[in-house]
């Protein structure tokens, strides 16, 4: 496993770099999702690529950014899923974005994710590992450092609701109204990545990522981003669900399937929850 941790690592400094140079402009190409691709986004992924190919454990490979599972090593122990550069249509206005990892090992599924690594590029470049639990660490002089571990408070204090509202269920614009009538503040980028960051050093809340009448089953990819996700979030723990049930017991049919997705503290989980099983 460390193996793969310092891949990423070295993947990282190569992104932030690219970051900082690249070109931010939208390439002619759609994933298999039907989002135009940023040069950014295909240029992180052959860095990711190109690293994780080097390392003997890593048995296959999926992108969010390719529509195949890459085979790299038949005797590799490992199975990873990633999201090379989420939210990378913000690098041109200066917000942050980062890279999601999930790692799996005898399937592409909920059930078989055993670790989890994000890296957040903001003013400063943090990579938070979970595993049995959750460790933050951060950039120092070309090296990751060991910053803090990461805990959730049982009721946080921010609310981070995602997806176009004029598509919510009345029963979920309620819930999210009453919750800010309860005192949450808002704290909404449009990135995934920093986002859920927030939540987590801030000691909780909520971010949700409904289905809708556009989207029924919600927009986030599971693998790639509500997996690692919700591993992440209940090493922490707080949890993940999609409304209904734990994040980490939804089924996956295809490797770019999407799941609607709830994030934060358990207080927040739990009003999701009851929400949900009154109106669903």
């Amino acid at each position: 496993m460390q193996d793969i941790i310092k891949a990423i690592e070295e993947a990282s400094i190569k992104i932030k770099e690219l970051i900082e140079t690249g070109d931010t402009g939208k390439s002619e190409q759609e994933n298999s999702t039907g989002d135009t691709q940023l040069k950014l986004d295909i240029a992180s992924d052959v860095i990711i690529e190109d690293i994780f190919k080097t390392i003997p454990s890593i048995k296959a490979i999926v992108s969010e950014e390719q529509e195949e599972i890459v085979s790299l090593n038949e005797d590799g122990e490992y199975l990873i899923a990633y999201d090379p550069l989420d939210g990378s249509s913000l690098v041109d206005v200066n917000l942050s974005v980062g890279s999601i990892y999930g790692i799996y090992k005898g399937g592409f599924d909920a059930k078989s994710i055993i670790a989890s690594v994000y890296v957040v590029f903001g003013p400063r470049v943090e990579m938070v590992v979970a595993i049995d639990d959750v460790k933050m660490y951060r950039l120092k002089k070309g090296k990751f450092e060991f910053i803090q571990n990461i805990v959730l408070e049982e009721k946080g204090k921010l609310n981070a609701p995602g997806s176009t509202q004029n598509c919510w269920a009345p029963y979920h614009k309620e819930l999210i109204d009453d919750i800010f009538n309860d005192g949450y503040r808002l704290r909404y980028s449009g990135g995934m990545v920093p986002d859920l960051h927030q939540i987590l050093l801030k000691g909780g809340g909520l971010f949700s990522y409904p289905g809708t009448t556009d989207r029924p089953k919600g927009k986030l990819r599971q693998l790639f981003e509500v997996f690692p996700f919700a591993y992440t979030y209940e090493k922490a723990n707080g949890q993940a669900v999609d409304g209904f049930k734990r994040a980490l017991e939804v089924e996956t049919t295809h490797i770019h399937d999407t799941t609607p997705c709830f994030f934060g503290s358990n207080t927040e989980i739990n009003r999701v929850l009851e929400v949900y099983k009154k109106n669903g």
